[in-house]
This record gives structure tokens, sequence and C-alpha cells, in this order.
């Protein structure tokens, strides 16, 4: 019975061990830029965001990761992570995001009318 159970506990670790590092890159990778976080939100360092290279929704946007989709409200801005299908509503896109990452300007380019 060991040389069944030995192998499955571990297979089971090495799943959570992957599923652990994936949503730790996939959180690395939300925002890829430093500084600037006070008005006039300048002296950031780092790429913004590529709105242009995520997938597009009916909705807004979606960043594809590894373990976490991050979803972005086209209309609202309203950020969300999506796990296993299951879309967890996060927040608003902040002050700072907008001036740094500009996805007023990408999501008009893209056809949606935001209003945030």
């Amino acid at each position: 019975m060991n040389y069944i159970l030995y192998p499955l506990a571990g297979l089971g670790a090495l799943s959570v061990v992957l599923f652990i590092a994936g949503f730790w890159l996939d959180f690395r990778a939300f925002d890829e830029t430093r500084g600037g976080y006070e008005p006039p939100y300048e002296g950031v360092t780092g790429d913004p965001i590529d709105w242009f290279a995520a997938d597009r929704t009916p909705t807004g946007l979606a960043r594809r990761g590894r373990v976490v989709n991050t979803l972005v409200n086209g209309t609202t801005g309203m950020i969300s992570f999506e796990i296993y299908g299951v879309a967890i509503p996060f927040r608003q896109l902040s002050e700072r995001a907008i001036v740094v990452h500009k996805p007023r300007e990408a999501f008009i380019a893209l056809g949606f009318d935001p209003q945030f």
C-alpha cells in the first residue's frame, strides 16, 4: 500500500508547491513599476502595464497569469482576480495606476467608455 500512498502524497505536495509558486509569480507581475507613490506620481521606474497585450473581454481586459488572471472592467475600473473561474473583486484602479499606467487612454482606444 505504501508504494501507492507515497507517490500520491509526493504528487499532492508538488502540486501545492507549484500552485504557490505560480501564485507568487502572478502576484509579482501585477505591477512591475516602483516609486512615485505620492502625487504627482513622478520618479516611477519599471515598465507600465501594456494594456494592448491583454486579452479583450466583453467587460474589459484580462491579463492571463499562471494561476491568477487579473480582470479590469473597462467602464468602472474595478480590478478583480480570477482563480479557477471564480472572479474575486479587489478594488478600483488607484489614482497612481491611472496616472502611471494610463488605462483610460487604452480603454478609449479599445472602444470602451471608462467612467473612472
